[in-house]
Order: structure tokens, then C-alpha cells, then sequence
């Protein structure tokens, strides 16, 4: 049986994390998960690193395939993950269901994690071109908590070193003490899809039983159970 290297975008950890195990009993293949933003990750990938499956946002897969970086036809769609705000479990929940209510938050909280766009984070880029385009950013620019992932965004609301977190929901839901409030407002939703694909040099047969895994049925529950549509 084979170990496959897996670099994957912190948006999809909670399901894959959960789906991996079952998998390796299932085929007696090992499995060595590796996490980060969509940025680090395929720099490291572009740089030389080896990986026998990669997931990534459509984009960054598109981009890459374009190099022809890929096996062919290995691209298998995973799931859309929608940008959006959490705050702490027990604390008071914001109103962002208009664009008002998400600026009104926005001025009135007093901390916000947020992923560093410096890291290559999806959402942490996003925000901080939208804060730019409201007029906001010099304002609010003082309160961000500027984590590297998704993942350290949650855990900075669990800390209590932030009030407000705005990254991907999916990257809040595996996290016991954080609380997703909502989506961004539909006028200003980010909603970024996640493929896996594998490498020239991957190892093929395991590596495509591993992306037909997540993308069998009972698999794409989970996705769903995680906030990934």
C-alpha cells in the first residue's frame, strides 16, 4: 500500500480532516495531510515541493493547469466555500444580514481575526480589497488580527484575542467554541470553490482513489455538513 502526500486549503480541513480516516482504513493507504492558505501553498507546490494530490481554489487549480502541472483529467471539484463572520461561543451575535448591519459591525467591534493576505489567504485578500472599495480600511486596518490561516482565526476568537472573525465559515465550523453568525451579505458575498487535482509526478492510482473518495456521495454530506455547498 502506498503513503500519499496531500497539500489542501485550510477551507476544506474540516471535511477532509474528518473523511481521511476512513479512507485509509477503507484502502490500507496512509495519508499525510498538510494544510495551509490557497498562497503558501502553491508557492511551495510551484517552488518544487512534492505532493501526490493538491487542493486548491479553482483559480489557483485553473492557473496551474494551464502550466500543465497536472495528470490530465485528474481536476475533481470539491465543494464552494462561502466567506463569512463568527464570533465566540456565548457572545452576542451581530446583525450582518444587510450591508449596513455588516458596516455597522465593522465600526463597532472592537477586534476582528482575519487571514493575513500577506500568507496567501483567499479570504484575507478579499477582505481587505473590500474594506478599500467601502471606504473602511484605514479605519478599521487598527483592530485586524492578521492570522496566517483560517483555522488561527478561530482560534483567536477562542482565545479571546479577537471579538469578530471573518474568514471562510467551513475554516470557523470545526472549531469547538467559535459560532458562525452568517455569510457575508449577498451583495458582497466571496464564495471560492475548491478542487483537488493531481500531480505529473504524483502517485496516480492512490492519489485518484483518494480525490474519488471525497467526492463520493456520503463524502460530499460531509462537505455540506461543513458549510461547503
Amino acid at each position: 500500500m502506498a503513503t500519499i502526500k496531500v497539500m489542501c486549503a485550510g477551507a476544506v480541513q474540516g471535511p477532509v480532516t474528518e473523511l481521511t480516516p476512513a479512507f485509509m482504513q477503507a484502502t490500507g493507504h496512509e495519508v499525510e495531510l498538510d494544510y495551509n492558505t490557497v498562497g503558501a501553498l502553491k508557492e511551495r507546490f510551484v517552488g518544487g515541493e512534492k505532493a501526490d494530490v493538491i487542493v486548491l481554489s479553482f483559480p489557483a487549480i485553473e492557473a496551474l493547469e494551464k502550466e500543465g502541472r497536472f495528470v490530465a483529467g485528474s481536476r475533481v471539484d470539491l465543494g464552494r466555500a462561502s466567506c463569512g463572520v463568527a464570533v465566540r461561543d456565548g457572545m452576542m451575535m451581530p446583525n450582518i444580514s444587510t450591508v449596513e448591519g455588516f458596516k455597522r459591525m465593522l465600526k463597532f467591534a472592537g477586534s476582528i481575526a482575519a487571514n493575513d493576505p500577506a500568507h496567501g489567504g483567499s479570504s484575507g485578500i478579499y477582505l481587505v480589497d473590500l474594506l478599500k472599495r467601502m471606504g473602511l480600511y484605514d479605519e478599521v486596518k487598527p483592530k485586524l488580527v492578521l492570522c496566517k490561516t483560517g483555522r488561527e482565526c478561530a482560534l483567536a476568537l477562542v482565545r479571546g484575542d479577537a471579538e469578530i472573525g471573518i474568514t471562510f465559515t467551513s475554516e470557523f465550523m470545526p472549531v469547538a467554541g467559535t459560532r458562525v453568525v452568517g455569510p457575508l451579505p449577498a451583495e458582497i458575498a466571496y464564495v471560492n470553490g475548491y478542487a483537488g487535482a493531481i500531480p505529473k509526478d504524483g502517485a496516480v492510482e492512490p492519489a485518484r482513489a483518494f480525490l474519488a473518495f471525497l467526492a463520493n456521495a456520503p463524502s460530499r454530506a460531509c462537505f455540506q455538513a461543513f458549510g461547503l455547498d
